[in-house]
């Protein structure tokens, strides 16, 4: 038995930025009132993260074995044995994405992307009252399979202790099969990667106009949201548009 890097620093770069931007843009959509300027950072998180899937999909088709997702264990009785193993407590080691953040990973991304979506139908007030209530569900569905996801990895490493919580750090796993191979580490990549997120997250803060409520990526302006002052606001608030003062509205009666 020993041990092996199995996540390249590609992947674990991608895992710890997604985690850090979904959190911003939760924080930020659950707690601030969506016609503040404070508001438009959800939107470039958002916005950010979605990229970050993309390059995610990429890598799951051209990366290192791990992170394609023919290594995905997405088989539901594969799933199903896994859960079985946990809470019995017999060893199950997986050199890869095991069962359950196989299944994790891909329903987040899918999550992001429809957030992203939907987001974005409604910054152009292309949608109506359904879309804001899927984008709210999408939110909620991905914060509980976060939840889930890391309820998951301290049962596994209470079970096993065998230091699965530091795979995504350092990108090894202990007693594997002599068998597996290291896999390339492709720090060059991780690198850009890690720097393109940060240049692109300043280029979209660096070009936000809060007052019309744009942002303008490579000389292209995209609309964040219709401008929230004058008699159009208060239309916007009349008709209940506004989806946080309609809650409050809600929560009075």
């Amino acid at each position: 038995m020993k041990t092996k890097r199995v996540y390249d620093y590609p992947t674990r770069v991608f895992h710890w930025l997604f985690a850090l931007l979904f959190v911003i843009a939760f924080t930020i959509g659950t707690t601030v009132d969506d016609d503040s300027a404070l508001f438009l950072f959800h939107m470039l998180a958002g916005l950010v993260l979605c990229a970050l899937v993309l390059f995610r999909v990429i890598w799951g088709f051209v990366g290192t074995k791990h992170a394609r997702f023919s290594g995905f264990a997405l088989h539901p009785k594969d799933l199903l044995r896994y859960a079985k193993d946990i809470l019995a407590g017999t060893s199950s080691k997986w050199p890869g994405h095991n069962p359950a953040s196989s299944w994790a990973a891909i329903l987040m991304m899918a999550f992001a992307l429809g957030l992203g979506i939907t987001g974005y139908l409604m910054a152009n007030d292309q949608a109506g009252d359904y879309i804001e209530d899927l984008h709210e569900l999408l939110a909620n569905g991905f914060l509980t399979i976060v939840l889930l996801h890391i309820a998951g990895l301290a049962l596994h490493s209470l079970r096993h202790q065998d230091g699965l919580w530091k795979s995504m750090f350092t990108g090894l796993k202990t007693e594997l099969p002599e068998q597996i191979d290291h896999v390339p580490a492709y720090l060059g990549i991780g690198t850009i990667l890690l720097l393109g997120t940060v240049g692109f997250s300043g280029h979209l803060v660096q070009n936000l106009d809060s007052n019309n409520r744009t942002v303008t990526i490579l000389g292209t302006q995209f609309v964040l949201g219709e401008q929230e002052d004058g008699e159009h606001a208060n239309k916007r608030r009349e008709s209940g548009h506004d989806t946080h003062r309609r809650h409050h509205d809600h929560d009075d009666d």
